[in-house]
């Protein structure tokens, strides 16, 4: 159980679970295409809380583009990127024609402030030499909140009603997504009843900043325990963030 419970401004905490911040929404209408299904984040409840709320729900595993691309940006960025782009003319039709608010959600996390000092490393993304796991997946869950701010600016500036944030879900277990850093990970397993979220709790922040009214309107922000929160100074780097656009869309154009 999560030891911290005292409520933010949304009037949730890191306490609350998907069932909670989703009580009382419809989704009926909508759908919901959730990345990364497998085992392990289908774990977190994600399609299960989206489907009670009468939303559809489209699971696709990962998609990595090209081979020799670094394996926590690959898998974390690039395949997301390169979907939602695949989507996005889609998304941005549904909108105008239903004249409902598209969301586009990218769950990154706390480790994105532990990224290489530059931020993304665009010359040397598959640098073996200098290669830092922790440091790799900052930089990956970097590109999410940089991803979202960057398609943020884009749809204001288009005019399309669709949103685009980013968020911590919380430190959860039972999703083995430490499992490669087995000292981390034993480490973790044993204080997990104190201070980290079970799944309910983990999925609360992905399902409020899909469907919660209070979310409405608000994009190119980052969230955590179901409320707003300050990401790094790197996070909101505007040239990082559009730098990074262009290096993705290098990697992802057909040759």
């Amino acid at each position: 159980m999560w030891i911290f419970g005292r409520k933010g401004p949304s009037g949730f905490s890191a306490r609350s679970t998907a069932e909670e911040v989703t009580q009382g929404i419809d989704g009926t209408g909508l759908t919901a295409i959730v990345t990364g299904a497998s085992a392990e984040y289908k774990s977190l409840g994600l399609p299960l809380n989206l489907l009670i709320n009468n939303a559809g729900v489209m699971a696709p595993p990962f998609m990595l583009t090209q081979d020799n691309i670094e394996l926590q940006f690959g898998t974390n960025h690039i395949g997301h990127f390169l979907l939602t782009n695949l989507l996005l003319e889609t998304m941005k039709s549904t909108a105008r024609e239903s004249q409902k608010e598209g969301r586009v959600v990218n769950v990154s996390s706390e480790g994105h402030r532990f990224s290489y000092r530059e931020g993304i490393r665009f010359d040397r993304i598959n640098d073996e030499s200098s290669f830092s796991a922790i440091s790799a997946y900052g930089q990956s869950k970097l590109a999410n909140i940089l991803h979202a701010n960057e398609l943020a600016k884009r749809f204001k500036e288009e005019g399309v009603e669709i949103t685009a944030n980013s968020l911590h879900p919380g430190a959860i277990p039972t999703t083995k997504l430490l499992r490669h850093h087995s000292i981390i990970d034993g480490l973790a397993n044993m204080v997990a009843k104190y201070v980290m979220k079970n799944c309910p709790q983990g999925a609360a922040t992905t399902c409020y900043v899909a469907l919660h009214p209070q979310v409405k309107g608000v994009s190119g922000e980052y969230f955590s325990d179901s409320n707003l929160a300050k990401p790094s100074a790197l996070a909101k780097d505007d040239k990082l963030a559009k730098q990074l656009w262009e290096f993705s869309l290098t990697l992802t154009e057909p040759k």
